[in-house]
């Protein structure tokens, strides 16, 4: 089977660290890779990275975010014996921490496992409760002094898993969101200046998983017309889950956000999204999300005027552990609704009604 989707290229963008507010390695990678298919390219203090497209007017702005950090860990104290205590960077389920490898990110990568106290000395009362956070320790294998040649308080860290595909899915750490930024690559890959409505924006962010940030102060200076979020959403398609739980599902398509707990899309982007998608034979389906935001609310709230906002939503299954999972037809798809969308946004009617 051909991959409808450039794995390799994938699989790098995941793999590479970045944990919020040290996205230097994954910066570098954006800028190698979109520099020859843009206008422009430049970085802004906090560091977002910036690529905009020349579109046929300047009279509108339009923006798009994908966030190129992944939820981590800083280091927050080495003890006596060389064990390293840390502090989350984003959100956690304690239960994803057991059994799993960690790249301290030191004076060079130290590779260190997740630690807790074993089963086997664990009180009946202990081995009731649900582990904490605080219950976890990083073991590298070394000594203090060994540690504290490589680390220090202040280093972040990042998971270690690589990405397989498995069926028509691929499977990696951090799916969320280095998925949208393959997406955000490749449309702005595959879009040409000069032919698209408006000058086009596609922002790399930082910070998101940490309170989206880096969207803020883009929108900020961009001052966005228009605007897209790009992320993962939940798809809850497994097993035990109710119709109404699902979110989203795995292979149904690309998703178009109606809201989430920072958004409710406008009403106008979400019909105008839908009537693309379906004009041009894209499989798509509605993305209603309880809890969780993304930089889709950066973008409509925070520049001068506000924008017209919505989002393209990858439906993905585990996520915020390191097994997350998309369908690789529902990624393609996510591309082309992301393209088809910013290049006619001058032939609908974006008057209230």
């Amino acid at each position: 089977m051909t991959a409808p989707i450039n794995v390799d290229l994938l699989s790098k963008i995941c793999e590479l660290p970045g944990a919020p507010g040290f996205e230097q390695r994954i910066r570098a990678y954006v800028i190698e890779q979109v520099t020859p298919h843009v206008d422009e390219v430049y970085t802004d203090a906090m560091g977002n990275v910036i690529a905009k497209l020349k579109g046929k007017s300047s009279d509108k702005r339009v923006m798009a975010a994908a966030h190129m950090d992944e939820i981590g860990f800083i280091v927050t104290h080495i003890d006596d014996e060389g064990f390293i205590r840390f502090h989350t960077l984003g959100g956690f389920d304690p239960k994803t921490l057991t059994s799993q490898r960690v790249i301290v990110h030191g004076k060079k990568d130290v590779m260190g496992v997740m630690g807790s106290k074993p089963i086997h000395l664990m009180t009946p009362e202990e081995r009731g409760k649900k582990m904490a956070i605080k219950d976890y320790f990083i073991d590298t294998g070394m000594k203090k002094e060994q540690v504290e040649a490589l680390v220090q308080v202040g280093d972040p860290i990042t998971r270690d898993r690589g990405l397989i595909i498995m069926g028509n899915c691929v499977n990696c750490k951090s799916i969320d969101n280095r998925v949208s930024v393959y997406i955000l690559l490749e449309a702005l890959k595959e879009m040409k200046s000069g032919e698209i409505p408006f000058d086009f924006y596609g922002v790399f962010t930082v910070q998101e998983e940490i309170g989206l940030r880096g969207a803020i102060a883009a929108a900020r200076h961009i001052n966005p017309d228009f605007g897209f979020g790009i992320d993962t959403t939940i798809a809850f398609d497994t097993p035990g889950a109710q119709p109404q739980e699902k979110v989203t599902s795995l292979g149904d398509g690309t998703a178009i956000k109606v809201m989430d707990s920072s958004t409710i899309c406008d009403y106008r982007m979400v019909k105008y999204m839908r009537e693309q998608a379906t004009a041009a034979g894209i499989k798509w389906q509605t993305e209603v999300l309880p809890a969780g935001g993304t930089d889709t609310a950066g973008i409509q709230r925070y520049g001068t005027n506000g924008a017209i906002a919505g989002a393209v939503s990858i439906p993905t299954r585990h996520i915020h552990q390191v097994i997350e999972m998309a369908d690789m037809s529902d990624i393609r798809g996510s591309i082309d609704l992301l393209k088809v969308s910013i290049s006619n946004l001058d032939q609908y009617d974006w008057s209230f009604k």
